[in-house]
């Protein structure tokens, strides 16, 4: 009789024990979905103190606080996630949510996207604005949802110069020679030959070294880039050629985009456009100015072009123009014109 006592006390002990644990097991779950944050990743190549690092904070700030915190917005700068190539990738097949690559970048995705890469294409920065903002950036934005990206659309990534360790670059003769490190466009590659430097494709996350160890002569990019990056410790002439103006696109896996709440997706558009596309361009072109007087103070020999040999400038690349006419479409290039006027 005793042994049957015992064995139905234990018994029961054994069932209140699993209860127990099932209930214990069913609350937290409940409180782990219950605190779930939306997580979304930013990646981008560019250093702290950068418009764009600077811009992509204000996003952050402001879409986790218009959320009340179920977005957590994470920034990871100087290339941590990725050259612009692979971020943009990994945006694409979902494994990122977001990045801003050079536009260069998306000609993988379409030729058309090569537009943004042709030298002296608009007047002045604030022409490339209106048309990326109008009916150019909406022709080359419908291409990316195909290939799983959402384009909220186009920042500032500052007049591209030429610097390198040759000699001051005042006309396309004094290229002819020089290593010439370019973006992984066939645009790119295609204008410095045509000038007749020896150009180099490369990423930019081996740019440095390479002019370090005399790999490459030179590079092109914006001041306040060519700053943040310490170039001048490698590079002695920087040419204010502004052969091209940079855009970066603003990008979202679409998918991911598209499943957010209604509320999140409507707070995260608002704020890539008022901080990662309004806010980051003024910033920028505040910095111009102010980062060619920096480069000068850090003992770069800065020349400006005259008006006489940007001309040969744009004589030199016309032949380039008639080829990518006929890859691009001479639509693009009538698009462009219009804003140009």
């Amino acid at each position: 009789m005793k042994k049957s006592v015992a064995l139905v006390l234990m018994v029961s002990l054994l069932l209140s024990l699993m209860v127990g644990c099932s209930k214990k097991e069913k609350v937290n779950t409940t409180t782990k979905v219950d605190s779930k944050e939306i997580v979304i990743k930013v990646g981008h190549i560019e250093a702290e103190d950068r418009s764009t690092h600077k811009a992509c904070l204000e996003f952050e700030k402001y879409v986790e606080e218009q959320s009340d915190g179920k977005v957590d917005v994470q920034i990871y700068p100087n290339g941590q996630l990725g050259g612009d190539r692979e971020m943009t990738e990994g945006v694409a097949l979902g494994t990122l949510q977001m990045t801003l690559p050079a536009t260069s970048v998306l000609t993988t995705y379409d030729a058309k996207f090569g537009i943004l890469d042709m030298p002296f294409i608009f007047n002045n920065e604030h022409a490339g604005f209106a048309a990326l903002d109008g009916e150019l950036g909406t022709k080359l934005n419908e291409c990316l949802p195909p290939v799983g990206l959402y384009n909220f659309g186009y920042n500032y990534n500052g007049a591209r110069n030429i610097s390198n360790n040759v000699r001051p670059i005042n006309e396309p003769n004094d290229l002819k020679g020089i290593k010439m490190r370019v973006m992984e466009s066939p645009v790119y590659i295609d204008l410095f030959k045509y000038l007749g430097a020896n150009a180099t494709p490369m990423g930019f996350g081996e740019v440095f070294t390479g002019l370090q160890q005399g790999t490459i002569d030179g590079q092109e990019n914006g001041a306040s880039l060519v700053y943040a990056t310490k170039f001048y410790e490698v590079q002695k002439y920087y040419s204010l050629t502004g052969h091209t103006y940079g855009f970066l696109a603003v990008l979202i896996n679409d998918s991911f985009y598209n499943e957010l709440p209604d509320d999140i997706r409507k707070i995260v558009s608002e704020g890539a456009e008022k901080y990662l596309i309004d806010y980051q361009r003024n910033l920028e072109i505040e910095d111009n100015e102010k980062y060619i007087k920096k480069l000068k103070d850090e003992g770069m020999e800065v020349n400006a072009i005259t008006p006489e040999n940007q001309e040969k400038f744009v004589e030199a690349l016309k032949p380039m123009y008639e080829k990518y006419k006929k890859e691009i479409g001479k639509e693009m290039f009538g698009i462009v014109d219009q804003y140009n006027q």
